[in-house]
């Protein structure tokens, strides 16, 4: 049987071997419980350096779902709404958690094109608001997701110009950065041009998708959703009591530009397999930008697919996803290639064409 290529996402990557290395060197002695330890310290001077903020508030948690439902906690009343694109991964693939520990906070879904929020969205969202209406549940933060749940990325551009027309309208900016260096190696930017620069107040840090173990971390700017977080983390079981080991695994990943540098690792495996599909003729849902590709195969090209051993999600009757990782290898994906053109080649009775 032909080894197995993996592609169904990045969080069934292993760990960085930087990352793990990491781990044993804070395995020795004794240290503060519960984030009193040096290198829980230490991380928010790395996150500082690398976001250009000196006054920011880093809070490690165990996983993206966290990172996003206590941060929008922290910036909305439980009678506020989320305004957030209708794919979402905050709206469509977290259980309602963020309604669960934002007190029953609303989730508002608005279309836009490439799976983004727009200027047109926005806008009809705060015309159609009944604002000051104590029966209808208000606006209070604008949710971004990049890249997108569909490989889709804003520009540092984009999300300024949305960002300050939330700002009319006394909104806060939330990034859901579950593959946050993805797009910054996507988009060729500073880390603080996609978020502080471009004025989001609170992003969630995603790294386990980039090569951590089990931690993510809530990085803030804004003072008065640090005050909250330093109690909703720890009221919702966040708060580690051994906080290093959490700690030293995201000072290794974002230290000497290691996350991005996987970022680019990951991002070139897609290029590479999204240029073979091109070639095969091959359609995707949206131009990949990041390490996601939804391709549309039919079933009987899929099923071949997966009876070779290439590991994907099915997504929906004719569209499957293909996520690369620090891990994948240009190999692989020439491999996976060439069991593809088996596939494309068998009949929808599962026998190959004589042709």
């Amino acid at each position: 049987m032909s080894t197995p290529i993996e592609l169904r996402s990045d969080n069934a990557a292993g760990v960085a071997p930087q990352v793990l290395a990491a781990l044993a060197t804070a395995n020795d002695g004794g240290a503060m419980a519960y984030g009193g330890d040096p290198w829980t310290e230490e991380l928010r001077e790395v996150v500082a350096e690398a976001f250009g903020a000196p006054d920011v508030a880093v809070f490690p948690v165990v996983s993206g779902t966290a990172a996003n439902a206590l941060a929008l906690s922290a910036m909305s009343p439980p009678w506020g709404a989320v305004l957030c694109h209708d794919s979402a991964h905050i709206l469509r693939n977290e259980a309602g958690a963020t309604s669960m520990y934002g007190g029953g906070m609303q989730m508002n879904g608005l279309p836009g094109p490439n799976y983004k929020l727009n200027e047109k969205s926005i806008k009809a969202a705060f015309a159609s608001a009944q604002w000051g209406d104590n029966h209808e549940a208000q606006p209070t933060v604008v949710s971004f997701t990049c890249p997108t749940d569909f490989g889709t990325v804003y520009t540092p551009a984009e999300v300024a110009a949305l960002t300050a027309l939330a700002r009319t309208r006394g909104l806060k900016a939330h990034l859901d950065g579950a593959r946050i260096a993805n797009a910054i190696a996507s988009l060729h930017c500073s880390p603080a041009a996609i978020t502080r620069e471009a004025g989001i107040d609170v992003f969630s840090l995603g790294a386990i998708k980039g090569g951590t173990m089990n931690a993510d971390a809530i990085v803030s700017f804004d003072q008065e959703a640090s005050d909250q977080l330093y109690y909703r983390l720890k009221r919702a079981g966040h708060v580690s009591s051994k906080m290093r080991f959490q700690s030293i695994q995201l000072i290794t990943y974002l230290r000497d530009g290691l996350w991005v540098k996987l970022a680019r690792q990951a991002n070139a495996a897609t290029v590479a397999l999204a240029r073979g599909l091109t070639d095969r003729g091959v359609d995707m849902l949206a131009e990949p930008q990041a390490n996601m590709i939804f391709a549309k195969l039919e079933p009987h090209v899929s099923q071949a697919l997966a009876a070779a051993g290439v590991y994907f999600y099915d997504i929906s009757p004719g569209v499957i996803r293909f996520v690369t990782s620090w891990r994948t290898t240009p190999d692989e994906i020439e491999d996976m290639l060439r069991r593809l053109d088996v596939a494309l080649a068998t009949k929808k009775t599962g026998r190959r064409s004589a042709r």
